[in-house]
Parts: structure tokens; C-alpha cells; sequence
């Protein structure tokens, strides 16, 4: 990070107060969970087409040759990657919808990287590894069960739409795991530990929902 990526402390806490009081308050839930998946839209989602942009108030800027992925924890073989080894594993394309908690969805999303199985299979969980935890270059973090990481189409991506990721939506790698609201597809991803006990993140720990679904309406704790 540079030092125009931090944001002023005052803009940063009320950001973080907006957050905590939308929790507080239940806002966006309709009450009405879509239990079976029936529609495409999960409830109280609205659709867009561009792609907002919603960040803790700093964008890192990551030079490519400084980027590094770290794996590890409960794993047979932890593993550190440079970009150009990353963009030597495995290459797979998704595309897959966005749903965010602030209530918007953005459908058909075509994504390149690795994907999380991938991963999986290099780094071999060990039988007591249940959760996975993710912390990004802003100090971002967030939590998923080690199912939800190994899902078909999660994948740690570099482009979007055959173009690279830019700053602002998580360049160089984010992670992509579409079935869930976005708060747990962490940008600007560094880190990725593999744990038997679960870890509240960052928005889990101010009243966000531990898991996420939105078709539930997972929005809050």
C-alpha cells in the first residue's frame, strides 16, 4: 500500500458505524426467504449491470512482482506463490452471479484463475481442517466452511470479463465464491489458512452473518 490507499480515520469509523447500525437494524431483509432456490434473484436483491465498487476505504495498490499467496495452516503442504506461479497452475474460466449484502446482484460474471479445487488438491487439507480464513493486503478479513471453499465454481480470480482485475476490484487475485453474499469473495487476496476451529472476519465480528447465504437472507447475525 501507498500512502494515498489510507483512509482518513474519521471516514473509515463512519463507514464502519453505517455498517454496524445497518446490522443493528435488519436493513434490506424482507423476511421472505427463497428456502429452495427457486428463483435466480435471491429476495430483497435488486439487479444492476455495472459493477459497484465497496471496499473499508482503501484500494492497496499490489505491484505484481511483490504480490504473494500463502497457503497453509492445517495442510499437508503449505505452499507460497508468486503471481507468475500462480498463472502457472491449472487455468479454469467461470461464470457465475454476484450477489452483494448492500442488495444488488449482478448476473453472469466471467471469471478466469485457479480454481479452489485446484488448490485444494496441491495443498491437502488435513481430516481435522473444517474452516477456511482468508486475509487480504488491507487487512481484510473473512471466514467460510472448507465446503463452501471447495464448491464447483469458487476460484480465485484474475480477470474479469478476459481483461485483468483492476485495483478497485481486487487486482492482481480475488477470491470468487458465487453462491455466497460477496462479502466472503475477499480482494486483494495474500493469505488463506486452513483451521479446525471457525474465525469470525471482520464484518462477522460487527454483526454480520457467519455464513451467507443469500437465498436465506443471511445478511446479519
Amino acid at each position: 500500500m501507498t500512502g494515498d490507499d489510507i483512509p482518513e480515520p474519521e471516514a473509515r469509523e463512519k463507514l464502519l458505524r453505517s455498517k454496524a447500525q445497518w446490522a443493528e437494524d435488519g436493513r434490506l431483509l424482507t423476511g421472505r426467504p427463497d428456502l429452495g432456490h427457486v428463483n435466480r434473484l435471491p429476495p430483497g436483491q435488486r439487479l444492476v449491470t455495472n459493477w459497484p465498487v465497496l471496499d473499508l476505504g482503501a484500494q492497496p495498490d499490489v505491484a505484481k512482482e511483490n504480490w504473494r499467496l500463502r497457503i497453509g495452516g492445517l495442510v499437508e503442504n503449505p505452499v507460497v506463490y508468486t503471481l507468475d506461479q500462480f498463472f502457472a497452475l491449472p487455468q479454469c474460466e467461470t461464470v457465475s452471479d454476484i450477489h452483494c449484502v448492500t442488495a444488488w446482484s449482478r448476473y453472469d460474471n466471467r471469471w478466469n484463475g485457479v480454481a479452489t479445487k485446484t488448490l485444494l488438491d496441491i495443498v491437502k487439507p488435513k481430516p481435522e481442517a473444517r474452516h477456511v480464513l482468508f486475509q487480504s493486503y488491507d487487512g481484510y478479513t473473512t471466514n467460510v466452511k472448507l465446503a463452501v471453499f471447495a464448491e464447483d465454481n469458487a476460484i480465485l480470480a484474475h480477470s474479469w470479463e478476459g481483461k485483468p482485475l483492476t485495483r478497485e476490484h481486487g487486482a492482481p487475485v480475488r477470491v470468487v465464491i458465487p453462491d455466497w453474499y460477496f462479502w466472503k469473495s475477499p480482494k486483494w487476496i495474500t493469505r488463506i489458512e486452513f483451521v479446525a476451529e471457525d474465525r469470525p472476519g471482520f464484518w462477522e465480528v460487527r454483526g454480520y452473518h457467519n455464513e451467507g447465504d443469500p437465498w436465506k437472507e443471511e445478511r446479519y447475525s
